[in-house]
This record gives structure tokens, sequence and C-alpha cells, in this order.
């Protein structure tokens, strides 16, 4: 029987996992099934002691209804150039905490490259696996991820948790790390808008024995929301949604128009 290569390994063994049929399976015979939606699930139950993980379907379809809007472009076209500038064709990329894939589709399409994606959502999977044929996804933990040692080129980061420690491991000693965060005044007037003392973001720059700072670039306009269906789905796509009440979020639901500052910064690393 021929087997296809992927890019991931067994969470069980760590060995090598092939594409046989419609499932992963490694040599030891571990086998996880291809979800009809085109993902496989990689993420052990011990792994996270929550019924839930991730987004849920709600964070997942407004980040998608936002940024199929073209908000958030920019950011989109200085990842793609972060990327071209930084790695050479032919390299696997692996964008952890990739969502749906909005980040992970602008890549996969700038240059010839191998891209996967991981995320601990299901939902935001389902969605990436459907759009994104030529690209494989695993749910899975950033901080257990199903990639051998030394056999990703690039790491992609976008707004999600950062696995440093996992991402040194998987990263080739002359891998690269591409990371994109919030700078101090990003989403400042929705902040106003909801929030008495809002507060500006403190972004930390990592630059230690695991990773060399290279580059920070920073990203700053404003957009303008014409509706408060954008208004809300940005803000259901922030982790202030789940943390704000009820009174505060009312402010929001009574605003059909708002201009915000977004604020990104685009840092490259290099493993040490």
């Amino acid at each position: 029987m021929v087997y296809n290569m992927s890019c991931f390994i067994c969470p069980v063994c760590r060995s090598l996992l092939n594409i046989d049929g419609r499932a992963y399976r490694c040599e030891n015979n571990h086998s996880f099934d291809i979800s009809k939606d085109g993902y496989v699930n990689l993420l052990m139950s011990q792994q996270s002691s929550v019924k839930r993980h991730g987004d849920d379907k709600l964070m997942v379809r407004s980040r998608r209804e936002f940024l199929e809007k073209g908000f958030y472009g920019k950011l989109q076209n200085a990842l793609c150039n972060a990327v071209k500038s930084n790695i050479g064709y032919g390299a696997l990329i692996a964008d952890i905490g990739c969502g749906e894939g909005y980040y992970t589709a602008a890549v996969s399409t700038c240059a010839d490259y191998s891209v996967s994606g991981v995320d601990i959502s299901k939902d935001a999977l389902k969605y990436a696996a459907k759009s994104l044929k030529n690209c494989r996804f695993a749910v899975a933990s950033a901080f257990s991820l199903p990639y051998g040692d030394r056999s990703v080129d690039c790491i992609l980061n976008v707004f999600a948790p950062s696995a440093y420690e996992e991402f040194s491991r998987v990263l080739k000693d002359d891998g690269v790390l591409i990371k994109a965060v919030p700078l101090s005044e990003h989403l400042w007037e929705l902040k106003c808008a909801i929030y008495d003392e809002p507060y500006k973001n403190k972004p930390e720059i990592r630059d230690d024995e695991l990773f060399n700072l290279v580059s920070v670039d920073e990203l700053k306009y404003k957009i303008k929301l014409q509706s408060n269906d954008d208004i809300m789905n940005l803000f259901r796509m922030t982790p202030y949604y789940y943390k704000t009440g009820r009174k505060e979020t009312q402010k929001l639901l009574e605003l059909n128009e708002l201009e915000t500052t977004v604020h990104f910064g685009v840092e490259i690393y290099e493993k040490r």
C-alpha cells in the first residue's frame, strides 16, 4: 500500500504520520481519522481538562465575517512580505493558532511553500480545512505541537498563544518565527467606547536563550466601521468579549458607526 507523507507526527509515539486513505497512520499503526471537513484531530485528551477547546462558533463566524471585509488586509500583506523576505521557496511553514485560516490562506498563495495550520478549535479548523484544500490542518495544542524536532522552516504566530520552547523544538536550526502582536494603541477607540478607564496594550519583546529578535515592523492605521454588525463582529473576535459586562456591551450595541485605530507589530525572530 502506498502512503502519502504528511508534515505531522503521531501524538502517541511521536513517529511520522502518513496519509492512508481517509486517515493518518504511523508505523506503529496508531490511526487518526481525517474529518469530513479535511482536518485531523491530534489533540490528546490529557492535554486539556476543559470541554470546549479554543474559539467557539460565534467567535469564529464573527472573525471570518470581519476579516473577509478587508479591514486587516494590510496586516495580511505585511505578513506575506515578511515570509517572502525571510523564507526560501519550498519551505514548510506552520501557522500556529491559525484559526479559520485567513492569514494561512495568504501565505499559502504568495509563493511556493508547503503550509500547514494548527489550532485547538475544531470550529475554526472546520472552516479552514474546507476553504484551503492545499494545506494540512490539525487540532492540537501549541504547547504540544504535532511536528518533529527541527522539521519546520518557519512558524507563523498571529495573535495566538506563544509556546516558545515548542517553537524552538520544531524549528530547524536556521528557522524563523514571525509573530503579529497588538501594539499599544490597538483598538483604542473601541476600548474607549466600552470602558470608563481603558488601558493600552503592553507588548513584550522576546530576546533570550531561545530566540533572537531580528526586527519589528509597526503597522498603524484607522478603520471605519459603518454598521453595528461590523462593530460587534470586531468586538466578538477580541478577548474583551467574554470579559466585558452587559452594561458595557450595551454601549456598543447602540453604535452604528465607529472609527478605531489598528496598531500591529510584525516581529521576526531567529532561533538561537
